[in-house]
């Protein structure tokens, strides 16, 4: 099984097309299209039904308070939102002839079962289903590698999911850090969270971003995140569910190439010269002769200086050749050197 998570140890990007194709099939093939000109590794989409998700009831449990969402229930939400099972196979064929990995999030073991029929190479568990460990222990029976968002997840949550996957047959695993509030605020996303979830449970971690921004998600990177999800739309014009929270091509493009800048900016750990620096390294620091000195002529620090350019001793060796003797006579700007001095 391909490891999706160490790709050349550079950052999975994945565009979250959710809602945003707004029961639209063209639109939703042109998203893929689009996401790919973007430079993103994959698309994924959420597979369920109004019905696999949550009853068609009324009643004070099943309605929304959301600036966004709120006014209806969840059914009627999920009734909008949701990507039709009949258009799966057609957009995994598209996503796979731009040479993108397709997946999709599964809600319930029905659409694990149909996600497996159709031949995904990983699962994804969204933040609200963290809690339901039965449909995390069948999809890890899938042996699959599986990513899992973690918002709203205390410790001893994301422990037992963790411990739920790996147990039951995950060997590939991959936590994203997640606020799950729409939009979420930059100050609420706490990225150091990144490398203590990589600590504390030994596998490569992510962040799935609902900020307005695309700093977060560099930022990100930058603390170790090799997965990035973010929400991806043709534009915010197109209302749907998720437009609001979500990046427009120009947006997404951008965001994918300051993360490739980040990636070759971290690097490793290195000391010293890089080869860029080599030919400049003439301009440091070095000792020279700044007035003209005779033969037999004490050296002080009036005629010798630590100056730019590097040609002669280091300036570390100044209080060792200082009170020495000049073995002939020197004319300014020459470099010192240990064959010039007693």
């Amino acid at each position: 099984m391909r490891n999706f998570f160490k790709r050349d140890d550079s950052v999975f990007v994945i565009a979250e097309i959710s809602a945003n194709h707004g029961k639209n099939f063209k639109r939703a093939v042109s998203l893929i299209k689009k996401a790919k000109e973007c430079g993103v590794d994959a698309v994924k989409f959420q597979t369920y039904t109004p019905d696999t998700m949550t009853l068609d009831v009324k009643n004070r449990h099943f309605m929304i308070k959301h600036p966004r969402w709120g006014g209806q229930t969840l059914y009627q939400l999920y009734k909008e939102a949701y990507t039709p099972w009949k258009w799966f196979k057609e957009l995994k064929r598209v996503a796979g002839d731009a040479g993108l990995t397709f997946f999709s999030t599964a809600f319930d073991k029905t659409s694990v079962d149909f996600l497996e029929n159709l031949g995904v190479p990983l699962h994804k568990i969204a933040s609200f289903e963290l809690v339901d460990l039965p449909l995390i222990e069948y999809i890890a029976k899938t042996k699959k590698p599986l990513i899992i968002s973690t918002g709203m997840a205390t410790r001893s949550e994301i422990k037992d999911a963790v411990n739920t996957a790996k147990r039951h047959g995950t060997s590939n695993l991959m936590l994203l850090k997640c606020v799950s509030s729409y939009p979420a605020k930059p100050q609420d996303l706490n990225l150091r969270t990144i490398p203590d979830l990589k600590k504390l449970f030994k596998c490569p971690v992510g962040l799935s971003d609902h900020s307005l921004t695309t700093v977060t998600s560099v930022a990100a990177v930058a603390q170790g995140a090799t997965i990035i999800e973010k929400h991806f739309t043709l534009s915010r014009n197109i209302k749907t569910p998720d437009s609001f929270f979500s990046l427009e091509p120009r947006e997404l493009k951008e965001l994918v190439e300051s993360i490739r800048i980040v990636e070759k900016a971290l690097g490793r750990v290195s000391y010293g010269l890089g080869e860029e620096e080599k030919k400049n390294r003439v301009f440091r620091r070095s000792l020279f002769f700044v007035k003209d000195t005779k033969k037999g002529e004490v050296l002080t620090e009036e005629n010798i200086r630590a100056i730019r350019p590097a040609s002669g001793l280091k300036p570390k060796y100044l209080r060792s050749v200082l009170n020495r003797k000049a073995k002939k006579n020197i004319e300014k700007g020459t470099p010192l050197t240990k064959e010039l001095i007693s």
